[in-house]
C-alpha cells in the first residue's frame, strides 16, 4: 500500500459505485484501517440505470458451483446478523472468519423434512433490507431432472437447505401449481428469497463512507500503465488520480474498463426485462409463493398479489440493444412469458400487465461466473465483475475477498481461487449452470 493523502491520489481506486464497488470499499476500509485513501468513482451517482437499482433482489443457494453457494450463504449470514438473529449453523463445519460461512463438504445423511407453511402465510421481512425468506422453487422436465438432482445434492453437501420434491408432492405443497411436464423440483426451504436492492446499496455505501471512503462522480476514460502496473486513472473532466491499486467493479461496463488498461475481460452488457402483473383473484397461498423457475426458464415471484416475472437468458439468443434501457420488449411477455405462466399457474390465465423495466447483467461470455481477484500479470489490477445476474447476492463475500487480496495478498475467509483471472487467460471455464 501507499499513503498519498494529498492531491489526486489514492491507495485504491474502485471503478463502479454499485453494490459490488461499495462492498469492496467497505471491506477494504475495515481491513486496511485509517490512513488508507480509498476512492470510489461512479459515473452515475443517481444510480438510475445501474444494475443494482434494477435488480430483482434474489438471494438463493441453488447454484451449480460451491463458490456461488458459499457467497450466497455469506449474504444470508450478513442479513441475519444485522437483524440480530442467530441462524442455525450450516450443516458440517460451522462458520468461518468474520461470520462468513466456510465451505461445507460433508454430506448430511439425515435430510430435514420440508417445513409446513399455512396456505396464506407470507414470510415476514427480515432485517434492514426487507429480506423475504420465501425460497426458490426450481422445476425440471424429464430432460433436466438428472441435472437438477445432481445440483441439489451438491448444494446439500455445501450446507444449503435444498429439498427435492416429486411432482405429486409438488402439487400438495403448492396447490396453485400445475405440475404437467414437471419431473422434479428443488426448493430452498430456508436461506433463500429476495431483498430490497436499493436498501442494500444504501447500507453498504453508508458503511463505506463512515469508514472514510470517498465517493466521486465521474466517468473513467483512461487508465495509465507503467509496464505491468497500473499508475493512474483519468476521468472525463480531465482529473488524473494516481493509485497503487485499481479495482474494476464496473458491472456491465467492466469489460470496456479492462480494455482501457490493455487487458481482456470477457464481460459485456446483457439486457434483461422484468415485467409486473396483477392477479387479484389468485388462490390462497399464491402470495406466499417462492420464486418459481419453470423448466422453460420463465420465472415469477409475488409482491403481495402483484407479481414480477422474466425469463432466463438463452445463450444462443439474439441480444436486444443493451444501451437503451427505456426500450422494453413487451412482446416478450405476451408471446413467450405469459403463455408459460398461464399453463403453470392456472390463476395466471387472467392477469393485467401493470409495468416493466429493463436492466443489465454483467455477462461473462466464457462461463457465466464471476471474476474475483487480481490480474495474473498486472498485479495491482483487480476484478470483481462478470456475475452474470447473481452479483447482488454475492456482493458481501466477493467484496471481502477482493479486500483481503489487496491487504494481505491472500484469501482468508472463503476459498474463491477458482474464480480468479487465470482461468480467463487459460480459456478454462468454470461453468455456472444455474443462471436465472
Amino acid at each position: 500500500m501507499i499513503n498519498n493523502a494529498a492531491g489526486d491520489s489514492a491507495d485504491v481506486v474502485v471503478i463502479g459505485g454499485g453494490v459490488m464497488g461499495c462492498s469492496v470499499a467497505m471491506h477494504l476500509a475495515a481491513l486496511a484501517g485509517s490512513g488508507t485513501r480509498i476512492v470510489v468513482v461512479e459515473r452515475d451517482p443517481s444510480y438510475r440505470d445501474c444494475a443494482t437499482a434494477r435488480s430483482a433482489g434474489g438471494v438463493r443457494q441453488q447454484f451449480s458451483t460451491p463458490e456461488c453457494i458459499a457467497m450466497s450463504q455469506a449474504t444470508v449470514a450478513y442479513v441475519r446478523g444485522l437483524a440480530g438473529q442467530n441462524p442455525p449453523p450450516p450443516r458440517g463445519e460451522g462458520s468461518g472468519v468474520g461470520g462468513l460461512p466456510t465451505q461445507v463438504v460433508r454430506e448430511d445423511p439425515h435430510p430435514r423434512p420440508l417445513p409446513a407453511r399455512g396456505k396464506g402465510d407470507v414470510a415476514q421481512p427480515i432485517g434492514p433490507f426487507a429480506f423475504r425468506e420465501q425460497g426458490y422453487l426450481l422445476l425440471a422436465s424429464a430432460a433436466g431432472a438428472a441435472t437438477l438432482t445432481e445440483n441439489a445434492e451438491l448444494q446439500r453437501r455445501h450446507g444449503a437447505d435444498t429439498v427435492l420434491i416429486a411432482p405429486a408432492d409438488l402439487t400438495a405443497r403448492f396447490p396453485w401449481i400445475d405440475a404437467v411436464g414437471v419431473a422434479a423440483g428443488s426448493f430452498g426451504a430456508s436461506g433463500e428469497g429476495w431483498l430490497d436492492p436499493a436498501l442494500l446499496l444504501q447500507h453498504l455505501r453508508s458503511e463505506a463512507r463512515a469508514l472514510g471512503v470517498t465517493f466521486r462522480a465521474g466517468a473513467v476514460t483512461g487508465i495509465e500503465r507503467e509496464g505491468r502496473r497500473i499508475a493512474a486513472v483519468r476521468l472525463a473532466d480531465g482529473t488524473r488520480i494516481a493509485t497503487a491499486h485499481l479495482v474494476d467493479c464496473a458491472g456491465a461496463a467492466a469489460g470496456a474498463v479492462a480494455r482501457l488498461a490493455g487487458v481482456e475481460l470477457p464481460v459485456e452488457p446483457r439486457k434483461r426485462f422484468i415485467f409486473v402483473f396483477d392477479c387479484r383473484d389468485g388462490p390462497p397461498g399464491l402470495a406466499a409463493a417462492p420464486l418459481v423457475v419453470d423448466p422453460s426458464g420463465v420465472w415469477f415471484r409475488p409482491e403481495g398479489y402483484q407479481f414480477i416475472c422474466g425469463v432466463s437468458p438463452a445463450s444462443d439468443a439474439d441480444e436486444p440493444d443493451p444501451e437503451d434501457l427505456g426500450d422494453v420488449d413487451y412482446d416478450l411477455f405476451q408471446d413467450k412469458i405469459w403463455p408459460v405462466l398461464a399453463a403453470r399457474v392456472p390463476a395466471f390465465e387472467a392477469v393485467k400487465l401493470t409495468g416493466a423495466w429493463a436492466g443489465h447483467y454483467d455477462f461473462n461470455t466464457l462461463d457465466q461466473n464471476a471474476v474475483i481477484g487480481p490480474h495474473d500479470e498486472v498485479a495491482n489490477l483487480h476484478f470483481c465483475a462478470g456475475f452474470s445476474g447473481h452479483g447482488l447476492q454475492h456482493a458481501i463475500a466477493a467484496g471481502r475477498a477482493v479486500a483481503e487480496q489487496i491487504v494481505s495478498g491472500r484469501l482468508d475467509t472463503l476459498d474463491l481461487a477458482r474464480l480468479g483471472y487465470d482461468r480467463i487467460r487459460r480459456r478454462q471455464p468454470l461453468i455456472e449452470r444455474n443462471v436465472i
